[in-house]
């Protein structure tokens, strides 16, 4: 796999790499989000050269789970993307994802200019500021340095096995609250964006 540097197809066109634990949870709620026109899971963050998941997964790599996102900023802009992704895990827990545990999982943003750097330390201290949460956020904000793909069988992984018991355990009820919380931004269901 050739690592992808930060690549806009087109002048409408931004790119965010977010890393939230599991990237199969963030993959599955970007994919059903207005303004988004890719998600590709993968990693970022480490010192292996074209990491394999078994290797992130021993989290000797020092790789995160990381999704790329592509999307319109003239629909969704950054600091929208950023509120949805740090609504859909807990970005207070050092290396750990609910039961997912290891450097694999923490919460990171990647980002691709000083402007994404800017909004992602705003955010991040809004959301302190408002005491979502019970303990401070210790979402890292590094810069992009190389996103490996992930195997093909992690992509659209939801799409592929709704009926695993991860899905409807762990992805199902981030979906629904995705919906509840952010419906202006769920202009299609995912299934009707393939058909395009």
């Amino acid at each position: 796999m050739m690592p992808n540097s930060v690549d806009n197809k087109n002048a409408n066109q931004e790119t965010a790499y977010l890393a939230g634990g599991c990237f199969w949870c963030l993959e599955a709620v970007f994919n059903r989000t207005e303004g988004i026109s890719a998600v590709t899971s993968g990693y970022a963050g480490g010192k292996t050269k074209n990491p394999n998941y078994e290797q992130v997964s021993s989290g000797k790599t020092g790789h995160a789970e990381t999704v790329k996102i592509e999307f319109d900023p003239e629909k969704i802009s950054f600091e929208e993307i950023l509120q949805i992704f740090f609504s859909l895990h807990d970005p207070t827990t050092p290396n750990r994802q609910g039961n997912d545990i290891g450097p694999q999982y923490r919460s990171a943003v990647f980002y691709a200019d000083e402007k994404q750097k800017n909004s992602a330390k705003k955010i991040r201290r809004q959301i302190d500021g408002k005491k979502i949460y019970p303990h401070l956020i210790v979402t890292e904000i590094l810069p992009l340095k190389e996103f490996y793909p992930a195997e093909e069988y992690h992509q659209k992984y939801f799409e592929k096995n709704p009926q695993a018991g991860y899905c409807q355990l762990i992805i199902n009820p981030k979906i629904a609250k995705f919906r509840k919380k952010f419906s202006r931004y769920r202009a299609y269901a995912f299934d009707e964006k393939l058909r395009d």
